[in-house]
C-alpha cells in the first residue's frame, strides 16, 4: 500500500477503488467482537516486527519508507547534510576514537571541586553535550502567548519515568536491577574496575531516585495550570540557593532572564536539599555516566552496543540494532531538519496534496461547529467562547513558508563534535528568543516526520509532508478512505484545542479561563466517562490503562472520529454512494480508521508505553471510540450483546 505512492500521490490519477486492502481483514472474527481484529488481524498474522524495531505497522512503515528516501537524499548530498551524513558513517574513524571524543568534557567534570564547579559544568553541558538535572528551554509565556519566556522543567533521570525508580512492583523492580547492570558496564568500558563501577553505578541509582522522589508524576504533569509558576531570577535563587542561579544564567548567556516559568517549584527546593547532602565526587560520578549516556550512540561499538542491549533490548525488546546508515539518518535529521526537509519534499510531497488537506480541515472545522452547536451540555456563553477559539485555529499543512538555516561547522570525519556544535547552535537558537515576540510563522516540527500535532499557546495544528501519504493520505482515494484515515488525525488535532489541556487555553493561546463553572463541571463529568472506559482495559494482566494519563489523547481519538464522520457526510453530500470493493461508503470509513492503527508490537515495549505513554494502546484507539459510535453500529449491524456494543447510558460523549 505504501510501495509506489510517489505515482499516485503526484500524477493525479484516476481514483484509486483498492485504496483499502481487504487482505488485512480477519473474517473469522465478527467485526461486533472485536472491530480491530476484524479489520486487520490477517495483516497483523501476516506481518512479524523486523529484529531491529520494537513494534510494526502503519507509522513505522511510512517512516521506513522515508528513511530510504533520506538516506538518498544524505548519500547524494553536498554541504551540512552530506557532510554531516558522512562523518557519522565514518565507522572506521569513530570505532577507533573510542571515548576519546568526550575527553575534554570528561576533564571538565573531573575537576568539578564545589558547588560552584557544579554549577558551572552543568551550564556547560546543557549548552553542549548533555541534559542533567533539570531542563531548560523557551516558549511562549502561557499568560502572554506573543511573548517568549525561559522556562525550567523536572528533569535528571536516564530511565523512561519516576516510577521505574520508585514502584515495587515486579517490572519496575528487574528493571531497576537491570539499569543497575547497565550502569556498571558503561563505567567498566569507561576504564573502571568492577567492583569500582559497580559502587559508581549505586551513587547513579541514589541520585537518580533522590531526584525522582522531588518529581511529579506523568499525570500532574498535564495540568498546565499547576506547571506554571513564573518567578524572577532573584526569587529562583532564594527558592535554590545552593546552585547558582545567577551564575548558571550569565555562563549560558543569559545574564537578565527575566520572568522565568519554574515549572515544578517543589523539584528545584528539592534539588537544592540534595545539593546539600551529596558529595561533590557523587556528583562528578553521576555527571560523568549522564555525559557517557547522552553521546553513547555516537562512539565506538562497545558504548552503542552496551546502550542497544538496555534500551533497545531490555526495554523495548528490540532484538537487533538498527543499521548505522539509519541511526545516522536520524541524528542528521535531529540537527539538520529543516534542512533535510526542504530536499524531502522536494521528493515527496505535491501541491495537490496540500490544497485536498486544506480542503479537509476546512470541512472538518465546520463539522466540529456544528458539533458544538448542538451540544446539550455546555450554556451559549461558553459555546460563544468555543466557537471563536475554533475560527481562530490556524493549521500549517506540508512545509514552512520560510525555511531555518543551520549557522554551525559541519566537518567529515568530526561525528561527536558535529553533535555538539549542533547542541550549541540550537540551544543559542532557541535562547535567543527570550523576551522576543513569538513568531507564529515558525514550523515546530520536522517536516519529514510521520507525525501531526497541535500546540496550545499557538492555537495551531501542524500536518508535516511526511505523514501526507498513504496509508494517511492518499490522493488517488475515496473520500471515506481519507476521512477515515487523514480525515481522523485531523480531526483529531483539532479536538486537542478542547481536551482536558487545550480547554485551558483560549483562542490565542492564554492559558486563561473561558468556562462557565457549571460548564466546566460538565466538562469533568463527560471526560469522568473517558477515563472510566480506559481503565477498564488491560494491555496486559495488572496492567490497566491509566486512565487520567491518557484522557487528552482519548478524548482527541474520540472527538477525531466522531467529527471527520460528520465531515465526510458534508463531503459526500445527499447523493446516493455506489459500493467499492462490496462496501459501503461508512463500511470504507472505519476500515481506514481501522487501518492507521494497524499495530504488531513488542511486549517490552508495550509494558513500557502503559507506563509513560499519554496514548492508548493501538487495539484500544480503534475499538474504544468506536464502541461509543452508534453511526459505527448501523454500518456493521453491530448487536446489543455484542462486544462492541455499550448500552446508550454507558456511552461516552464529549465533543
Amino acid at each position: 500500500m505504501v510501495a509506489g505512492f510517489c505515482l499516485a500521490l503526484l500524477c493525479g490519477c484516476a481514483m484509486n477503488n483498492k485504496a483499502l486492502d481487504l487482505n488485512n481483514l480477519d473474517t473469522s472474527v465478527k467485526p461486533g467482537a472485536d472491530f480491530y481484529r476484524y479489520a486487520i488481524g490477517n495483516w497483523q498474522k501476516n506481518n512479524p516486527i523486523p529484529a531491529e524495531y520494537s513494534s510494526w505497522g502503519s507509522f513505522v512503515i511510512l517512516g521506513e519508507e522515508n528513511l530510504i528516501t533520506l538516506r538518498e537524499i544524505m548519500e547524494t548530498g553536498k554541504g551540512q547534510v552530506g557532510d554531516f551524513y558522512a562523518s557519522g558513517m565514518d565507522e572506521k574513524k569513530i570505532e577507533k576514537a573510542g571515548i576519546k571524543p568526550l575527553a575534554d568534557e570528561l576533564a571538565r567534570i573531573e575537576a568539578i571541586n564545589d558547588l560552584k564547579g557544579l554549577t558551572l559544568a552543568v551550564a556547560h553541558l546543557h549548552q553542549y553535550s548533555a541534559d542533567p538535572l533539570f531542563h531548560i528551554f523557551v516558549g511562549p509565556d502561557y499568560a502572554n502567548s506573543d511573548l517568549n519566556i525561559a522556562e525550567l522543567y523536572q528533569g535528571g533521570l536516564n530511565l523512561p519515568d519516576r516510577d521505574y525508580y520508585l514502584k515495587d512492583d515486579k517490572y519496575s523492580k528487574e528493571i531497576r536491577a537491570k539499569y543497575q547492570q547497565y550502569v556498571t558496564k558503561m563505567f567498566m568500558l569507561m576504564g573502571a574496575v568492577k567492583a569500582e563501577a559497580e559502587a559508581k553505578a549505586k551513587v547513579v541509582l541514589k541520585i537518580e531516585t533522590g531526584l525522582a522522589k522531588i518529581s511529579r508524576d506523568k499525570v500532574a504533569l498535564r495540568d498546565p495550570r499547576k506547571n506554571y509558576n513564573p518567578l524572577s531570577l532573584k526569587t529562583l535563587a532564594k527558592l535554590a540557593n545552593k546552585f547558582d542561579w545567577p551564575l548558571y544564567f550569565q555562563t549560558i548567556g543569559l545574564k537578565k532572564p527575566g520572568k522565568i516559568n519554574v515549572g515544578q517549584p517543589e523539584f528545584f527546593a528539592g534539588l537544592n536539599q540534595l545539593m546539600a547532602t551529596v558529595t561533590i565526587a557523587d556528583w562528578r560520578t553521576y555527571l560523568t555516566f549522564t555525559l557517557v549516556n547522552d553521546n553513547a550512540e555516537f562512539l565506538s561499538s562497545a558504548f552503542v552496543n552496551e546502550e542497544f542491549n538496555f534500551y533497545g533490548r531490555t526495554l523495548n525488546g528490540n532484538k537487533v540494532l538498527m543499521p548505522r546508515w539509519k541511526r545516522v539518518v536520524g541524528t542528521v535529521n535531529a540537527y539538520l531538519d529543516q534542512a533535510v526537509g526542504r530536499l524531502f519534499v522536494k521528493e515527496r510531497f505535491s501541491p495537490q496534496a496540500k490544497s485536498r488537506a486544506g480542503e479537509m480541515v476546512r470541512n472538518i472545522r465546520a463539522a466540529f461547529k456544528k458539533r458544538l452547536a448542538a451540544l446539550d451540555w455546555m450554556t451559549d456563553k461558553t459555546k460563544k467562547e468555543a466557537f471563536k477559539k475554533l475560527a481562530a485555529m490556524t493549521f500549517k499543512i506540508g512545509y514552512p513558508g520560510k525555511w531555518r538555516e543551520y549557522k554551525f561547522k559541519v566537518e567529515r570525519g568530526e561525528y561527536l563534535a558535529n553533535v555538539f556544535r549542533g547542541n550549541y547552535f540550537d540551544f543559542h537558537y532557541e535562547l535567543n528568543k527570550v523576551g522576543k515576540k513569538v513568531d507564529r510563522n515558525e514550523w515546530g516540527m520536522p517536516v519529514q516526520i510521520v507525525n501531526a500535532g497541535y500546540m496550545p499557546t499557538r492555537n495551531e495544528m501542524l500536518f508535516p509532508a511526511g505523514i501526507l501519504q498513504p496509508p494517511f493520505f492518499n490522493a488517488a482515494a475515496d473520500d471515506p478512505v481519507n476521512y477515515g484515515a487523514i480525515g481522523m488525525v485531523i480531526a483529531h488535532e483539532m479536538t486537542h484545542g478542547f481536551d482536558d489541556q487545550g480547554r485551558k487555553f483560549d483562542k490565542r493561546g492564554n492559558l486563561k479561563d473561558w468556562w462557565t463553572k457549571q460548564d466546566e463541571v460538565n466538562f469533568k463529568a463527560k471526560a469522568k466517562a473517558v477515563v472510566e472506559q480506559a481503565e477498564a482495559f488491560e494491555q496486559f494482566p495488572g496492567m490497566p490503562l491509566n486512565g487520567e494519563l491518557t484522557l487528552g489523547e482519548n478524548i482527541a481519538d474520540l472527538g477525531g472520529v466522531s467529527i471527520s464522520h460528520d465531515a465526510l457526510q458534508f463531503a459526500l453530500g445527499k447523493k446516493k454512494q455506489p459500493l467499492l470493493d462490496g462496501l459501503t461508503p461508512e463500511r470504507r470509513f472505519f476500515l481506514s480508521y481501522a487501518e492507521v492503527w494497524k499495530t504488531n508490537m513488542r511486549d517490552e515495549r508495550a509494558k513500557l508505553l502503559v507506563k509513560v505513554d499519554p496514548h492508548a494502546p493501538a487495539k484500544y484507539r480503534v475499538n474504544g471510540p468506536l464502541s461509543n459510535l452508534p453511526e459505527f453500529y448501523a454500518a456493521f449491524n453491530i448487536a446489543s450483546n455484542e462486544a462492541m456494543f455499550r448500552p446508550e447510558a454507558k456511552r461516552a460523549k464529549v465533543w
